[in-house]
């Protein structure tokens, strides 16, 4: 096999899902004969050596060369790949809607934003949009790119196959049951949800019980203080933020942990979920989003938002060793579906549809191409927040100010055709961005 299929996007973390993901299909790619890159804007210094710098892609990719490009929140890695030759396929791991942030991370509000605006300069870009879930996928359908498929998150484990730093694990480990969630300190995946039903069933059901709350908080430290402030009215002992944990940190955690309470109500996949099911720890998730494709039969779904009602399922669970068993084969089963998927085959054969269509010369993109998207994006901004900005504009019954009439009369009634495009520029209008 011969040729060049490289990766895009703008960070590579260490530990988290799309870190895991790019440097897996980077092994298949490399495994079939693929030159493979992971060009990427910053990167965890424990994984600088595996990337390139973005800007190296420019001279490096070619019209015969395919590129996978991560999506995100939209950067300047993205921007860039926007405008090489070469044929793209784009993974999309979903963009939490904007409105999770508000009054908690006002930049994010925008950023998420524009991100999910952003994406639909790619319907066109694309010769294939792939989500990696079933919910990412039709998300990426109704955003209108013409050819659609999943490709699934690698079920990849060795990070909690290390031995295990007991360090911050061995001081919950005395017989108490400990309820644990993992994912990062947002908004969207409403960790006070998860607070309220540990409050109900440590109050009505097993004081002897503590809450695990594991995942980086950096910066919603006002979201984190939302929640330490709802720990305080409530007067529960026993909640512990524990913060960014290391691998081996997380291994020992997973191993003390009696039940994985989430309560998320907006996943693109959810991957602890699935490290749950790994460590054998039973798990409850709130039916939302992408959880129930997820979890695929295995743990236990829930749907009301009652927290006495998920404490009463939560005691359920934890005082029946029948129960918790049969939830633990439960998801035994369903990860073995997820394991013997065919992820390495389900790539090539996507990268294979890839190589069918024509080689790709560099997009046509106008000098001032994204300053006029971020125009139009402040525009639509505007009429969402500030509608009334829009109310002076000339309606069809209005004249044309400045505009006469053949008697030099009152001007005709004529509305004026508004458009984005910059005097003097030849930069594309709103509808022209997803013809590009």
């Amino acid at each position: 096999m011969s040729g060049s299929v490289h990766q895009v996007l703008a960070t590579l973390g260490y530990g988290d899902a799309i870190g895991h993901e790019v440097l897996g299909i980077q092994r298949v790619l490399q495994g079939a004969g693929y030159r493979s890159e992971i060009f990427v804007e910053t990167a965890d210094r424990r994984l600088e050596h595996l990337t390139t710098d973005y800007r190296e892609m420019v001279g490096t990719i070619a019209p015969d060369d395919m590129l996978i490009h991560h999506f995100s929140i939209g950067s300047r890695a993205s921007r860039t790949a926007y405008a090489l030759p070469g044929r793209m396929a784009l993974v999309y791991h979903n963009i939490t809607p904007p409105e999770y942030f508000l009054d908690v991370h006002k930049d994010l509000v925008k950023l998420c934003f524009r991100g999910r605006r952003e994406l639909t300069a790619y319907v066109h870009r694309c010769e294939l949009a792939l989500g990696d879930s079933e919910f990412n996928r039709q998300e990426l359908e109704d955003l209108g790119f013409p050819c659609t498929g999943v490709l699934p998150v690698v079920p990849d484990f060795s990070h909690l196959d290390l031995p295990p730093n007991t360090m911050t694990a061995d001081r919950f480990d005395d017989g108490w049951t400990n309820v644990m969630f993992v994912g990062r300190v947002i908004p969207n995946k409403k960790f006070e949800d998860v607070i309220r039903a540990f409050h109900v069933y440590r109050t009505k059901h097993n004081p002897r019980s503590r809450l695990l709350l594991v995942g980086s908080y950096s910066g919603f430290e006002r979201y984190l203080a939302m929640l330490h402030g709802l720990v305080a009215r409530l007067g529960t002992p026993e909640v512990h933020f524990l913060g960014h944990v290391s691998n081996e940190e997380l291994t020992a955690l997973y191993d003390v942990a009696d039940l994985f309470l989430c309560a998320s109500e907006h996943e693109g996949f959810c991957v602890p979920l699935i490290e749950g099911f790994y460590k054998q720890v039973p798990v409850m998730a709130y039916a939302a989003t992408a959880v129930p494709a997820t979890m695929d039969g295995g743990g236990v779904l829930y749907e009301t938002k009652d927290p006495f009602e998920i404490a009463r399922v939560m005691a359920a669970i934890l005082e029946d060793g029948d129960v918790e068993d049969a939830i633990v084969a439960s998801q035994d089963a369903a990860l073995a579906r997820l394991r013997g998927r065919d992820f390495g085959g389900t790539l090539l054969r996507f990268v294979d549809q890839l190589r069918a269509t024509a080689p790709r010369p560099a997009p046509e993109v106008p000098y001032d191409f994204w300053a006029m998207f971020d125009q139009a994006e402040r525009l639509e901004e505007l009429r969402q927040f500030r509608p009334a900005i829009y109310r002076a504009l000339p309606t069809s019954a209005e004249a044309t100010v400045g505009k006469p009439t053949s008697d030099g009369g009152r001007p005709t009634s004529e509305k004026p055709e508004l458009s984005l495009r910059a005097s003097g520029s030849d930069g594309p209008r709103t509808s022209d961005l997803g013809r590009r």
